[in-house]
Order: C-alpha cells, then sequence, then structure tokens
C-alpha cells in the first residue's frame, strides 16, 4: 500500500506499473514511467477557500517541473511524464475544483487553484517553472499566465458574470516558460464554431431550421465518411447564426446571474432582519435558487466534415473530438456544455464572455513559448495555432509539428510531439544532476 505522508499519498514507480494503461486504454495515458519514480498526491486549498489536488512526479535533484492542467479533465497520467522524466524534468498536473466535471466551471476561479499549486512547487524548491496546455488547458494556462505577468492593480476584478474578485490580492507565481499541445483557440471560441445555429427552441433539442442545418444533404452534407462541401454563402450564414445564437444564450446567462445578484443585494440590506419572516424566506429563496442551462446541439462544426475548411496544414479525417459521426453525437445525451450554470456558461464557453482565450491572452506572455501543432487533430486547427503565435509576445518562440490526433494517435507522433518538448525544454532550463 502507498505510504501516507503529511497527507500526501506516495507511490513507486512499481506500484503504479500496476495502473499502467496499455496501449488504447485511456488515450492520454501512459504505459510506465521510469524506474525510480515516486509519485504524490498533494491537496492544496486555494486562497478562496476552493480544494484541488496536485499531482507531483519526481525521481529526485530535479530544478525544473513542467506542469500540465485542464479546466476540467484530468491529466494526471499524461503521455509526456515518462519523457520528462528521463530527461531530468519533474512533472506536475493540478486536477483543479472541478476535476472531471465543468457544470459549474469558471476560469477565473480555476486560477486560485492554479496558484496554489504553483505555490506549492516554489515552497518545494523548483528554481523554474513550466506551463504546457494541450487541449483546453492551453486557454486556462494562458489565462493564468497572462494574469500573473500583470501589475497586480491591472489584473481583472470580476468574473465574466459579473461577481468580484480579488486577482489582485492573489499571489500568482509567474511561470518561466509556456508550450502548447493540440490546443484550440479556448472553450468559447470552440463553442461559437460548433454550436448548431439550426436550433429554433431551445427546450425542443429536435427543433431545426432547414437553412441553417449542416446536416441537411440539401445544404452539402453527405453521410461520414464522405466529405461534405458547403458553399460560401450557406457558410457565411451559418457563422453569423452561430454568433447569433450563442449571444442569445450570453443574454439569458447575464439576466439570470444579475436577478440573482439583485436579490442578495437585498438580502445585505440593513433592514433584513427586520422584514416579516415571510419575506426574509421569499428573498432568501430568490438569492439562493439553482438555475441550469442546457444546451443541446454541440456538434455542429462545418469542418468536422468539410475538410476543405481549416485546410492550411492539416492531415485530419471527416469526424469531431468526440467521433466519426458527428451528425449523430450532435443529437446524443452527451457533449459539450449539455447542463451548465449561467456563470459557468459565461466565463468558460462564451465567446462573447470568456477570458480564457488564447489568442488574446499569449499577446501579454513574454516568456519563452512552444507551439507543438498536432496536423491529425479534428478541432484544434493548424491555422488557429500559427495565428496565436503570430500575436505572441515572446521573442524566444518555437513551434513544431508532428502528424498526430488530437489525442496524440498514432504512438510514434505522440512520442514525436514529447520529443519536440523536451528538445525545447532542455537547453532553456536546469535537469537533474544524475
Amino acid at each position: 500500500m502507498p505510504e501516507a505522508t503529511d497527507g500526501a499519498l506516495m507511490f513507486t514507480a512499481e506500484e503504479t506499473q500496476s495502473h499502467g494503461a496499455s496501449p488504447g486504454v485511456g488515450l492520454i495515458d501512459f504505459v510506465s514511467v521510469p524506474e525510480g519514480t515516486v509519485i504524490e498526491t498533494i491537496p492544496t486549498l486555494a486562497a478562496d477557500g476552493g480544494k484541488s489536488r496536485g499531482i507531483l512526479y519526481t525521481r529526485g535533484g530535479e530544478k525544473t517541473v513542467v506542469c500540465f492542467s485542464h479546466p476540467r479533465g484530468d491529466m494526471s497520467r499524461h503521455y509526456a511524464f515518462p519523457f520528462l522524466l528521463e530527461a531530468g524534468f519533474a512533472g506536475y498536473n493540478h486536477q483543479c475544483r472541478n476535476l472531471n466535471n465543468d457544470v459549474d466551471t469558471e476560469h477565473e476561479k480555476l486560477l486560485f487553484d492554479i496558484a496554489a499549486g504553483l505555490r506549492e512547487l516554489k515552497n518545494r524548491g523548483f528554481e523554474k517553472i513550466i506551463l504546457v496546455g494541450n487541449s483546453g488547458g492551453g486557454g486556462l494556462f494562458s489565462f493564468y499566465q497572462s494574469q500573473a505577468v500583470k501589475a497586480p492593480t491591472d489584473r481583472l476584478k470580476d468574473t465574466a458574470a459579473g461577481e468580484p474578485i480579488d486577482l489582485a490580492g492573489l499571489d500568482m507565481p509567474v511561470a518561466d516558460g509556456i508550450a502548447f499541445m493540440a490546443v484550440h483557440p479556448g472553450e468559447g471560441v470552440f463553442m461559437q464554431r460548433c454550436i448548431d445555429p439550426s436550433v429554433t427552441d431551445e427546450h425542443d433539442p429536435l427543433s431545426c431550421d432547414p437553412e441553417l442545418d449542416m446536416y441537411n444533404p440539401a445544404n452539402g452534407f453527405r453521410i461520414p465518411p464522405q466529405v461534405s462541401t458547403y458553399s460560401k454563402e450557406f457558410l457565411a450564414k451559418y457563422e453569423a447564426a452561430q454568433i447569433a445564437r450563442s449571444r442569445r444564450i450570453d443574454a439569458v446567462a447575464l439576466q439570470i446571474e444579475q436577478e440573482r445578484r439583485r436579490w442578495q443585494e437585498r438580502m445585505k440590506q440593513p433592514d433584513f432582519d427586520t422584514l416579516p419572516v415571510e419575506e426574509q424566506i421569499r428573498i432568501t429563496r430568490h438569492a439562493t435558487v439553482a438555475k441550469y442551462l442546457t444546451i443541446y446541439r454541440t456538434e455542429a462544426n462545418p469542418a468536422y466534415v468539410d475538410l476543405s475548411l481549416f485546410a492550411e496544414g492539416s492531415t485530419r479525417d471527416v469526424g469531431s473530438l468526440i467521433g466519426p459521426r458527428p451528425d449523430k453525437l450532435n443529437y446524443s445525451e452527451g457533449g459539450f456544455a449539455r447542463y451548465i450554470t449561467p456563470r459557468a456558461w459565461l466565463s468558460s464557453w462564451s465567446a462573447g464572455g470568456t477570458r480564457a482565450e488564447i489568442e488574446r491572452n499569449i499577446a501579454d506572455i513574454p516568456q519563452p513559448t512552444l507551439m507543438i501543432i498536432y496536423t491529425g487533430d479534428n478541432a484544434c486547427f493548424p491555422e488557429d495555432n500559427l495565428r496565436q503565435m503570430e500575436a505572441s509576445a515572446a521573442t524566444d518562440k518555437t513551434i513544431e509539428y508532428c502528424a498526430a490526433d488530437h489525442y496524440g494517435q498514432p504512438i510514434p507522433e505522440r512520442d514525436r510531439a514529447c520529443t519536440h518538448l523536451v528538445n525545447w525544454l532542455t537547453p532553456r532550463f536546469p535537469t537533474a544532476e544524475r
């Protein structure tokens, strides 16, 4: 059994081997870590009271720690860790407060979790901290770093929903470098591209305007694996309708949040305790009630089936991040942002509300920057990645490629991506002396 030390679980490499993933099991899992690796679970408490934890991989003597995180996903078994450990770097994954459930994920609050984890790494004596944003972790880490490098008084003072936050008073360690692997622009832009604008009734998942339906053969759709072809006129109309639907959801979400805060402010009034009990109860219920948004049909990016879109540098096949038949998945129970609080929509999935957008944030990040482009990715396109690097404030910036899909398949290309990462890190940051 692992031994508990100061609230942290410790594992040896031999103990973790029994949990190792075999090829094809766990798309981002490693199979094993190098002999002598110690895996430690570190509970963290953020300055705002949020609870999360970090998973630290070491072999001894590491001076640089390489960090992964994601708004909701678990990257504690990321396939890059064995490569990093062999090269003399420590590996770290921070599991934020909304692990495996983003129903109420606000990116502004996740910054408190990341800050708590990086402070712990600083306290443990690591000389250099590197952030690696993979997939949705790119938006999160670029948001964190862009705020960390600012003077405290210049940092954000509220969430996307308008709730005050104290980033000015938050100790935000600045990372020494940042890398990106298979990153999309950010959840908000991602959603605006894949939300189905043909929905005519937000309460009816089958409602549909056929003139705005990308899965209508009359508009150019062909059943996968056939490739669809859409006209420029249809795509222009489609994109405008996507933006309009997203903005309508924004308006509903803002209205709900503003109404809730209005009742909360009423509770804070000095005369509240003098009101009749029935009135106090009524106000309290309005201030406390939980309301959720159900966002139907979010697997509708034309680029999933029309390979002429976002084609520059792309080697992808027909399909989405979730599967090869987005036309079916668009009507399934699951999907991105299917069931979500208004404040989480505004902070995470709204293109008009979110601050976790790489192209905007990378312009504030001067630290050395690496972009590893996965050319076979179904939703993170090389065109986006190149534009992000053009916006980067770094003078030391590097672009590398591998012919992998979003999850790093096939394995040789995944390994190539990890080698790119190690080759970028090694001349820039100190390694363990062994």
